[in-house]
């Protein structure tokens, strides 16, 4: 999907959910956001920068926690420690493992885990991202992996962050929790309230 005529500005410490029909391009968002996807035409800024070398790209990874709509398991056998270690604060991921009930999961390889224990472990990433100097929260469908109760405290945790976040979500209850709701719409916005 490509993204055309789309405008948003998020104050620091907003939180913004991303609601929309499936193929609308809310992921695609995130993902130029983040530099996943090369930009065409257009400025991306994230904390009033813009990014244009490899090192401010890299940069800007480092700026943004990113929990992604269906986590990579991989074809090498990582450990769920070894995720959260890639956080940077393996300390504050591992805390945050156990608040999400997954800390007795780390040493099992993250293709052996569930949909929702993944999901779980991913979102401890981000936690630990944020605990390492991430200020930028991208979250792509946080909690369509898990049971109600996981969605609860998903999203009691990821709201409790103190960071800007552009959520993506079908969640009515999450995006409720959020201070802005904006609609994509074939590769446009439109505000909600």
């Amino acid at each position: 999907m490509a993204l055309h005529r789309v405008h948003l500005n998020v104050a620091p410490g907003e939180r913004i959910a991303l609601t929309g029909t499936n193929g609308s391009g809310k992921s695609t968002l995130l993902r130029a956001v983040l530099g996943l996807h090369r930009q065409a035409a257009g400025r991306i800024t994230v904390g009033g920068r813009e990014f244009t070398t490899a090192a401010e790209r890299a940069w800007r990874r480092r700026m943004c926690a990113w929990v992604p709509q269906r986590p990579a398991t991989g074809r090498f056998p990582l450990l769920a420690r070894e995720l959260l270690a890639s956080s940077g604060d393996t300390t504050t991921a591992r805390r945050a493992a156990d608040t999400l009930g997954v800390g007795h999961l780390v040493d099992r390889p993250v293709d052996s885990l569930s949909g929702g224990q993944l999901q779980r472990v991913y979102l401890a990433r981000a936690v630990g991202c944020v605990g390492a100097g991430a200020g930028v929260l991208l979250a792509d469908e946080p909690t369509a992996a898990l049971d109600f109760d996981g969605q609860g405290e998903a999203a009691d945790l990821l709201l409790s962050l103190p960071v800007t976040a552009l959520l993506v979500t079908h969640d009515r209850a999450l995006a409720g929790r959020c201070d802005r709701v904006v609609e994509m719409a074939a590769g446009t916005l439109r505000p909600v309230r």
